[in-house]
């Protein structure tokens, strides 16, 4: 088998084939799936090993204090071939990782072969293709749980137990020092517990990580915001816990503990940083000091962790592998999200290069995972199956259709929501239109509702849905509220019979969409559009005319410079909203595909370090191929969107919706259009209305608009998997 090893005196890197470990009693072995990098812990053993001899001495005071012990004892020539001896040897790296038992050992009876586990320890979860874990250091990993992320146990279980020593109680206020991963984890089991957090760090992106992940506030340790984000939420009386999970020589984070701690608050030190406590500031707040022990109790006790002793569970409630078992619980329930602290997924075989890259500061990332090749022939585990499912279903639809309703006017609308994207964007095309009757808006607070009805002269306002559903004089119901709540709000109003124009997104996952088709298919009802509107922009309506039809495949690049989010944004709330692009990358899959005139049949997404940026590429039946560059990092000035489509000779190109041009044989550039751009919202529902006045067709086929749901749900499916998801058809 192969493993990652490192000569701790030349530093040298390499992965070796050493020999398969046995399977002793007491413990498992593991064919590892994923294993965690520690930038932080295992970065610092890498960059020490590259020192001089001397470089390696300062950094390790305590190992100098042993080898003078020795020379006391041994003598200098003994004790020198020892140490040269340790240091000229290979050494393991890793302590994180999860895989599938494939040996079962004598006295175990807790796991079966092929069940999933999180492995812990620097000698037993090691950056290796197979592992011996004894049963007091592995975890099964609960039911649903991508084992890349459950690859997390241990840095997870190191910040949990850093969490239980800081004693957090329902509203307090805690200051996390170091935003690396420790730190990410610390934030995110703080904000769980009912903390409000600040955060720490010289590093903007993992501040505004650790923002998006559930801190109040964060910020550089030099500037003066964190100290006043501190003073807002606290009074002024400072922080009840600091948290310090940075590292490095400087002595800044305890300094800024005092100075921001309470009286008689308390400090916990996790991280390996600098601890010379000024005494007067320590003194004088009597700040309460204490240590977190890596994983738990039961750490660095041979006999918890090599002969599997436990401790009582009323003496001792968290032992190590209590901690692991937790930590993994509060990710299968969504607690805890790991996936935006996943920077970069290599191959095992590239991990020397991976290390060097960041040593070398190539690769900037708070989480690298080393992701294991499967074995040829094997099975997979059932426990892997749906983490790693490599496709995501695109349901045929299929209806027996109610009979078609008889043209009229007015079309009596109800709206459900009432917030910004319907009183800006909507509303304001619908009402004063001909033909078009606003009969009620419902929200859930009775002041929105008498607000809308008030600006745009609905007849009706009130917070009773079921009312509106009911009432048979309404033909249509516009879906504008939050997304958690559009898949099934659609699915009651398909129901009742109601023509629905929902909001992006339709659904957040495979469930919700089969519950949206569910309810067409038993209702017969599949009068549905889905508020995809770029593709009825009359610029670029005009400009797909010019371009003309195609006979070869195309290539399509889309660019979205979609900005960073203000502070308190809903958008940010992913454990409930989903992800930004979940929200609203379903307008840019839908141009693609109406551009190409064809739905995807796979997606592969990647994402750059803390998914602040991806990276989507659409493959379509006849070979043509869309990348939707999503990013938010980019340059505020600079344009939102710009498209460019490439086929035989010729070249589509929109900046912006404010103009398009098309070269070919002949070049078409149209007028630059007035600075409020047209994106296509009037036309759309110009279509849709008429639909519903008419009973004829909708704007956007069903097909379609469900092509584009899981195209866009195949993307989060992608990011998890590392590999292309295939967009199956069922039926």
């Amino acid at each position: 088998m192969k493993q990652v090893v490192q000569n701790y005196k030349s530093g040298e890197l390499a992965v070796l084939d050493v020999p398969v470990p046995g399977c002793k009693p007491g413990g498992v072995l593991v064919r590892s799936a994923y294993s965690l990098i520690s930038t932080g812990t295992e970065l610092m053993k890498v960059s020490e090993a590259g020192m001089s001899m001397l470089g390696k001495a300062r950094s390790r005071p305590d190992q100098v204090a042993k080898v003078m012990q020795s020379v006391a004892t041994n003598g200098v020539p003994a004790t020198y071939r020892k140490v040269m001896g340790k240091l000229d040897s290979y050494t393991p790296l890793g302590y994180s990782l999860c895989g599938v038992v494939e040996q079962v050992g004598p006295g175990i009876d807790d796991v079966k072969v092929g069940d999933l586990v999180a492995c812990a320890g620097n000698e037993h979860a090691l950056h290796a293709e197979l592992n011996w874990v004894p049963k007091n250091l592995y975890a099964r990993v609960p039911d649903g749980l991508a084992p890349r992320h459950a690859a997390f146990g241990t840095v997870g279980s190191i910040a949990l137990q850093g969490v239980r020593q800081g004693e957090p109680q329902l509203g307090e206020v805690a200051l996390v020092i170091g935003l690396g991963l420790i730190g990410q984890l610390v934030v995110q089991l703080l904000a769980a517990s009912g903390v409000r957090v600040v955060g720490v760090d010289p590093d903007p992106v993992r501040c505004e990580l650790a923002e998006r992940l559930g801190a109040a506030a964060c910020g550089d340790p030099a500037s003066t915001a964190v100290e006043a984000s501190v003073a807002e939420l606290t009074g002024g009386h400072g922080v009840d816990q600091v948290y310090l999970a940075a590292g490095g020589g400087s002595n800044q984070p305890v300094e800024l503990a005092a100075k921001l701690s309470r009286d008689r608050g308390r400090v916990v030190d996790i991280g390996k940083c600098r601890l010379d406590l000024p005494w007067n500031a320590y003194y004088e707040k009597e700040l309460d000091v204490r240590f977190s022990r890596s994983y738990g109790p039961g750490r660095y006790d041979p006999e918890y962790e090599l002969e599997g002793r436990d401790y009582p569970i009323g003496y001792v409630r968290w032992t190590e592998r209590r901690n692991l078992a937790c930590f993994l619980d509060l990710l299968a329930r969504g607690s805890v999200d790991v996936e935006p602290l996943v920077s970069h997924i290599a191959d095992f075989d590239d991990a020397v290069e991976t290390y060097q890259r960041l040593k070398d500061g190539d690769l900037k990332a708070v989480a690298v995972l080393f992701r294991y090749p499967d074995r040829a022939g094997e099975a997979e585990t059932p426990a892997e199956t749906p983490a790693e499912a490599p496709a995501v279903a695109v349901p045929a639809v299929t209806v027996q259709r109610s009979p078609a309703r008889a043209a009229k006017t007015p079309v009596r609308l109800a709206f459900v929501g009432a917030g910004n994207y319907a009183t800006s964007m909507l509303l304001p095309h619908l009402a004063q239109r001909d033909g078009v009757e606003l009969s009620t808006v419902v929200t859930t607070t009775a002041l929105s509702a008498a607000n809308a009805q008030r600006k745009f002269g609905f007849a009706e306002a009130t917070t009773d849905l079921d009312a509106v559903l009911g009432d048979k004089s309404i033909d249509a119901v516009f879906v504008v509220t939050r997304h958690s709540s559009h898949a099934e709000l659609t699915r009651r109003a398909l129901l009742a019979g109601k023509t629905v124009f929902v909001e992006k997104p339709l659904a957040l996952t495979e469930d919700e969409l089969a519950g949206v088709l569910a309810a067409v298919e038993e209702s017969g009802n599949d009068r549905l559009q889905v508020g995809f509107n770029r593709r009825f922009a009359p610029l670029l309506q005009e400009a797909r005319q010019r371009f003309g039809a195609r006979t070869g495949p195309a290539s399509l690049r889309y660019l979205v410079n979609a900005g960073r989010l203000q502070h308190g944004s809903w958008y940010l709330q992913q454990g409930t909203e989903g992800s930004r692009f979940a929200g609203e990358g379903g307008h840019f899959i839908d141009t693609a595909s109406w551009l190409l005139d064809a739905d995807p049949v796979s997606v592969y997404a990647v994402a750059t370090s803390g998914n602040e940026d991806l990276q989507v590429v659409l493959r379509y039946p006849d070979g043509s191929t869309a990348t939707i560059s999503y990013v938010t990092t980019g340059a505020p000035g600079f344009p939102k969107e710009t498209l460019d489509l490439v086929a035989d000779g010729r070249v589509l190109r929109l900046d912006d919706f404010v103009r398009a041009s098309v070269y070919g044989r002949k070049r078409w550039v149209s007028s630059r259009l007035p600075k409020a751009r047209d994106k296509g919202q009037n036309a759309e529902l110009a279509a849709f209305i008429k639909a519903v006045r008419t009973g004829g067709p909708m704007p956007v086929p069903l097909q379609s608009l469900v092509a584009t749901t899981a195209a866009t749900l195949a993307v989060q499916a992608g990011l998890a998997g590392g590999a292309p998801v295939t967009l199956a058809g069922t039926r």
